[in-house]
């Protein structure tokens, strides 16, 4: 995990002031250690028989299709409001810096599907809560949950459901 940490890039006051962003812009453009990050992010639920993995909107993409290809299933982008066709069904949540929406089409898994929620950093956990709920509302079982970073400090954690598990590479 050392290589992953050392290739993500401390950005202060971004996007607003006494915000530390997390760029993982160095890591993506590390293709070995970009393919260790996807392995360690899919160990967990290689024997869970996950149809789909749902990558959270934007960062989430990337390490949910790759996710979702190492594993054989399918991927669902969880999209910010207004950039998926209808029918949707939308959350609202909060932010440690403001509210935001996710959305989901209405058709994109099917009941009893076993799911994954992918997401690059895990902060305060109103994002990666989102994706939960939107999944569950579609019939969907959530499995659990990966993130590449979590910081610890803002006890995202706290916010996940109960006993399912939160895979984190990263602690901070």
């Amino acid at each position: 995990m050392q290589a992953i940490l050392d290739l993500v890039r401390d950005v202060p006051d971004f996007p607003r002031p006494g915000i530390m962003f997390k760029d993982i812009t160095p890591l993506l453009a590390d293709a070995a250690a970009f393919g260790g990050c996807i392995d360690a992010l899919c160990e967990p639920w290689r024997e869970q028989g996950v149809g789909a993995v749902c990558g959270i909107e934007s960062r989430g993409f990337i390490f949910g299709a790759a996710m979702a290809r190492a594993l054989g299933a399918g991927f669902v982008p969880l999209r910010k409001a207004g950039k998926l066709p209808p029918p949707v069904i939308g959350v609202d949540y909060g932010l440690e810096y403001g509210l935001d929406r996710l959305e989901i089409g209405t058709h994109a898994l099917a009941p009893g599907e076993k799911v994954v929620v992918v997401d690059d950093v895990l902060a305060t956990g109103g994002t990666l809560e989102a994706g939960r709920r939107l999944v569950e509302r579609l019939g969907a079982e959530v499995v659990g949950a990966s993130v590449v970073i979590e910081l610890a400090g803002l006890n995202g954690r706290a916010r996940w459901s109960g006993d399912l598990p939160l895979h984190a590479l990263i602690g901070y």
